[in-house]
């Protein structure tokens, strides 16, 4: 009798991508942690690794070029001894013999680009945006290749992958945009392989390469950015990025210690909550999320059994009102008046027009229409710059005084509340004026756009911490 039962079909793994960051890989410690962590998911779900530089290997490069192009040839040959170091300790204490003999010579290689870079910026003392690019992304480069090596040597086959294989960018080097069409298409194709033999893919954060294949980079920060692309690339069900806080907290707990983690946040809330300083992700991270509505998770590497925050299209949790608070301590207030001579609207548009060829990014604007005044928020970072491209454009409107002035007040915070639920609930400003007003907290400016998302306030950058605890307390975070 033939036996007409069928082995029912093995059931498909999720793909998930996991990206690390660099306190979580900055010791052979936290490396063999990271390796523990994937090998243990690994068993449930297909895994693809996008990787960080190990912690401060990334500024050390920097600051080695910029060393090297003022002629210091010393302080650059420190680096590159301590560049070495660093991963040698590494390799000496996770990898087999087998694997040390394949990855040191990698290593030594990227050591020695390292060198050959840093020489030419010492003759010709100059470091151009295309060489610092591939300078200061070598150290995902090797970090890759360590943590593959890390995982064979666990008996976890890894592969490790250059993101400049994958990611396809324009040639802004420095801030590349990455050209998704053509990403996707690279790398699927070269993860194809991989992925059929069950070899985890260790791929480079930062960076990518324009399609002539010249490296580049996201921007600082762009590896979440990098973990991002490949999870739309690869049609990944999740993405996590592991990082060294528990999720998105309320607030800041250095400066509210009541801050608690949100178990959900939506991608909106997510973006405004990072573009005004909340330290958890690179802005444009969730960008590639969106389109295809694949959830985030934020984990910690150092506590993996707290459960973090996700992030979807639409949070279902919360109350109505604010959701959580972020701040931003060092910023400067900036106030233009037109005069009698420029419309608002020719203000508005020379003005914005100037900032944006001087990529100055403004944390809040406000308008007094009838006045013809115009002010706005800017990092401290960017205020000379800032001032520098208005002086610029109204320059002749100042000498024939045709421009009342251009006014900066520094010392400035920007406080802002955050919670998509905020919509259509009455009366959150005026809590929010209250709270402050009976600490006796001065509010300078506020603005709010009409998706109700987010209230932004300009307060004295003494008050932050106090104004930042008053909004948490009233809306009991």
């Amino acid at each position: 009798m033939v036996d007409k039962t069928t082995t029912p079909a093995k059931a498909k793994k999720p793909l998930i991508v996991m990206k690390f960051g660099g306190t979580s890989v900055g010791t052979p410690e936290r490396m063999q942690k990271v390796a523990e962590i994937l090998a243990e998911h690994a068993q449930e779900a297909e895994v693809a690794v996008v990787v960080s530089a190990m912690g401060g290997v990334t500024d050390m490069l920097i600051r080695a070029a910029n060393e090297a192009s003022q002629g210091d040839n010393e302080r650059w040959k420190n680096v590159r001894r301590e560049l070495a170091r660093r991963h040698r300790e590494v390799a000496d204490q996770l990898l087999s013999a087998a694997e040390q003999a394949a990855v040191l010579p990698r290593l030594a290689e990227q050591v020695g680009n390292f060198e050959n870079l840093c020489s030419g910026f010492s003759l010709v003392r100059e470091v151009t945006p295309r060489a610092m690019d591939t300078l200061s992304s070598l150290g995902e480069v090797m970090s890759a290749n360590l943590l593959a090596a890390i995982l064979r040597s666990r008996g976890t086959p890894a592969e490790a992958v250059d993101a400049t294989e994958l990611i396809v960018t324009d040639d802004a080097f420095g801030n590349a945009t990455p050209l998704f069409e053509e990403t996707n298409a690279k790398t699927r194709q070269r993860l194809a392989g991989l992925r059929r033999r069950g070899v985890m893919p260790v791929i480079t954060g930062f960076r990518g390469a324009t399609r002539e294949g010249i490296c580049t980079t996201l921007g600082r920060g762009g590896s979440d950015y990098s973990g991002t692309i490949m999870g739309a690339a690869l049609d990944a069900d999740e993405v996590w990025i592991w990082t060294d806080v528990d999720g998105v907290m309320t607030t800041d707990p250095r400066l509210v210690p009541e801050a608690h983690i949100i178990p959900e946040v939506s991608y909106r809330e997510a973006i405004e909550l990072s573009y005004f300083g909340a330290k958890v992700m690179h802005p444009k991270t969730i960008q590639p999320m969106m389109k295809k509505k694949i959830p985030v998770w934020i984990k910690n590497s150092f506590n993996p059994t707290c459960p973090g925050t996700k992030i979807v299209p639409a949070a279902t949790n919360g109350q109505a009102g604010v959701k959580a608070i972020t701040s931003v301590s060092k910023a400067s207030l900036v106030t233009i008046s037109g005069g009698d001579r420029l419309t608002f609207t020719q203000l508005a548009g020379r003005l914005f027009s100037s900032l944006s060829l001087g990529s100055v990014p403004t944390l809040m604007v406000t308008q007094s229409s009838a006045e013809n005044v115009l002010c706005f928020a800017v990092h401290d970072g960017d205020l000379k710059r800032a001032k520098a491209r208005l002086e610029k454009a109204f320059e002749l409107e100042m000498l024939h005084d045709h421009l009342a002035c251009i006014e900066v007040l520094p010392h400035v915070a920007i406080v802002v509340a955050v919670g998509e639920n905020m919509k259509g609930t009455p009366g959150i400003s005026g809590r929010a004026f209250s709270a402050l007003g009976r600490r006796g907290i001065n509010i300078i400016a506020i603005a709010q756009g009409s998706s109700e998302l987010s209230i932004s306030f300009a307060v004295r950058a003494a008050d932050m911490k106090e104004a930042v605890k008053a909004i948490h307390e009233e809306f009991k975070l």
